[in-house]
């Protein structure tokens, strides 16, 4: 399929099963957290209703599709052009009968579904509160960087409102905010029950944190061992090495 690229936009080959992904090179890019999210989720089971809140690009809904065996993935974004970017990324991949996105607001969402629908939720929100860290940024990084069009309790309480009973809320965020997102979940009636630690070298301090939050359970954490990304010479782990070649 043709797919017209638009000024300082490119398309990735994401190495697996031939998806590709259009970015542009001046707005938010995905990064490795997204990739190591998908395969956090990966266990989704087969036939699920999923829903990618902040979906930006697209990128963790493509990767889903290609990892998992899930029926529907619906991604929210509040930016016009990125979502209008998205879609042609679903269309370069021939996956407008699994993946949609919308392009609202996730806190007006109560209006498009009805409470208890998803059978799964993925996200990558904003990591920054808002008027915190570097402020001079273009709009598009600023909004996927800062809590600035919607707070993480609003993440997690529509989050809440729209999982089926017993089922998860897969996120990926900043260990500097694990105690704010641990005090919402059970606020909002998530248990966490995975948390992996992600750390750049096996001495370094996490850089990022995976958890895992299920609706109506009970109070059980599983703290699994980290995840390396680099060996002391620069080199991928080999765990990293396992999640990439999954994808080729």
């Amino acid at each position: 399929m043709e797919i017209i690229l638009k000024e300082n936009e490119r398309i990735d080959d994401l190495q697996l099963n031939n998806l590709k992904i259009i970015q542009n090179k001046d707005g938010f890019c995905y990064g490795i957290d997204s990739v190591l999210l998908s395969d956090f989720a990966k266990e989704i089971p087969a036939h699920s209703t999923v829903l990618d809140l902040g979906t930006g690009t697209g990128i963790l809904g493509i990767l889903l599709c290609g990892k998992t065996a899930l029926s529907k993935i619906y991604g929210i974004d509040i930016q016009e052009d990125v979502c209008e970017m998205a879609s042609r990324s679903i269309k370069l991949n021939d996956l407008e009968d699994r993946f949609e996105i919308i392009n609202q607001n996730i806190k007006n969402l109560p209006n498009y579904f009805k409470e208890n629908t998803f059978d799964a939720i993925v996200s990558n929100p904003p990591y920054k509160k808002e008027n915190s860290g570097i402020q001079n940024e273009s709009k598009t990084k600023l909004i996927s960087r800062h809590e600035i069009t919607a707070s993480l309790e609003d993440f997690i309480s529509i989050s809440s409102k729209l999982l089926k009973s017993n089922c998860s809320l897969y996120m990926v965020h900043r260990p500097e905010r694990l105690v704010d997102l641990f005090y919402l979940l059970r606020k909002h009636n998530l248990e966490p029950k995975k948390l992996r630690l992600v750390q750049s070298y096996c001495d370094s301090i996490p850089k990022l944190i995976l958890v895992k939050a299920t609706k109506d359970a009970k109070p059980f954490l599983n703290i699994e061992k980290p995840l390396i990304i680099y060996n002391h010479n620069g080199s991928y782990t080999d765990e990293i090495l396992k999640i990439y070649q999954t994808e080729a």
